[in-house]
């Protein structure tokens, strides 16, 4: 029986395919955890209102705006659940965990395709022109995953009036928006004063590097909402979560050095990358670039087998709605890291 080609074991398995913090898990959430063991024969009932001040100082926005969950995936569940979508809107390519929970709870999921020939960026009046009142909920990456391209927070309003106007919930994943650059003036948190029929999901597995935590957040301005969401969802963060997110906000040490490792990172690799003329480099704007392959012969499963041999793990996109089989996606991790990824694909593109 064939094997397949083993792995070189001089190298360590590195996952470019999961888009974390090179920094890893921040120290002060390591010593917060060790020193809490004693506290999980407790109810977390006692943590919440200080992890919900803290989310509430972290992000700027009113306490009783606040929403906790258990992990990204349970914030999008509760939504689908609690705006009982009949159809709905997702952009392609995006991430594939929206069409999965919004098909899940019954809706019918209409596509906008975002164009390739304009670098995968929103075309915001040809995407207004696609809304209509029959969508019920509308949802959006800001910075998009697989793209790594971010929207302008004008451009983020516009919207919110349009989906305003014609009754479509709109929600905003902002899993990566810490990545970018003056991530402050394009997150649209501020924007929820204005609109209700609106809510922002975040997340702290990917900035913080703490996927095993299971803990996300969000942020929304309606009462009615708010007041079901808060009956339905009562002890629903665990005491360790509770306390490792606490302290994670907190750490502005481990918060600036991850932006700035980021923004550096991310400029290096592109430009090491960018004299390649077989590959297609889309500019990206978050911790993890997209890039498409140019030679005919040569698929993303061909490139990421080839990287596993070294232990690079990277995402080929075939499974991503307008992607395909051309096109892979990896995060930026440590310089040498990023070194040995860059190098190893370009000696296959």
């Amino acid at each position: 029986m064939s094997t397949g080609p083993l792995r070189l074991e001089q190298y360590e398995t590195v996952l470019y395919n999961s888009n974390l913090n090179p920094h890893g898990i921040p120290e002060s959430v390591k010593k917060a955890l060790l020193n809490s063991v004693d506290s999980i024969n407790k109810y977390p009932d006692v943590y919440y209102g200080t992890l919900k001040n803290a989310v509430s100082e972290y992000v700027h926005s009113p306490l009783d705006t606040i929403i906790t969950g258990n992990g990204s995936s349970d914030l999008l569940r509760l939504f689908a659940a609690l705006i009982s979508p009949k159809k709905s809107m997702v952009l392609v390519p995006s991430s594939t965990e929206y069409e999965k929970v919004l098909t899940a709870y019954g809706s019918e999921v209409t596509y906008y395709n975002l164009d390739e020939e304009k670098e995968f960026q929103l075309d915001l009046i040809d995407f207004l022109a696609s809304l209509d009142s029959s969508i019920d909920m509308l949802v959006i990456g800001n910075p998009n995953n697989p793209t790594s391209k971010k929207i302008k927070r004008d451009d983020i309003e516009t919207i919110a009036e349009v989906c305003d106007s014609l009754g479509i919930f709109l929600l905003i994943d902002e899993m990566y928006i810490e990545f970018i650059d003056n991530y402050e003036d394009f997150t649209a948190v501020p924007l929820i004063e204005k609109f209700k029929n609106m809510a922002i999901l975040r997340s702290v597995s990917k900035f913080f590097a703490v996927p095993g935590i299971r803990f996300a957040y969000g942020v929304m301005n309606n009462p009615d909402l708010m007041s079901i969401i808060d009956a339905t969802t009562t002890r629903n963060i665990s005491v360790l979560s509770a306390i490792a997110a606490i302290e994670m906000f907190k750490d502005e040490n481990y918060i600036q050095e991850s932006r700035s490792t980021i923004h550096t990172e991310r400029s290096l690799v592109y430009l090491a990358m960018s004299t390649c003329k077989t590959i297609k480099l889309y500019q990206p704007e978050a911790n993890f670039m997209l890039c498409k392959l140019l030679k005919e012969d040569l698929t993303a499963s061909a490139v990421a087998d080839y990287c596993n041999l070294r232990g690079i793990v990277i995402r080929k996109c075939d499974n991503i709605r307008g992607l395909g089989n051309k096109y892979i996606r990896f995060c930026f991790m440590n310089p040498k890291q990023n070194d040995l990824m860059v190098n190893t694909i370009l000696e296959i593109v």
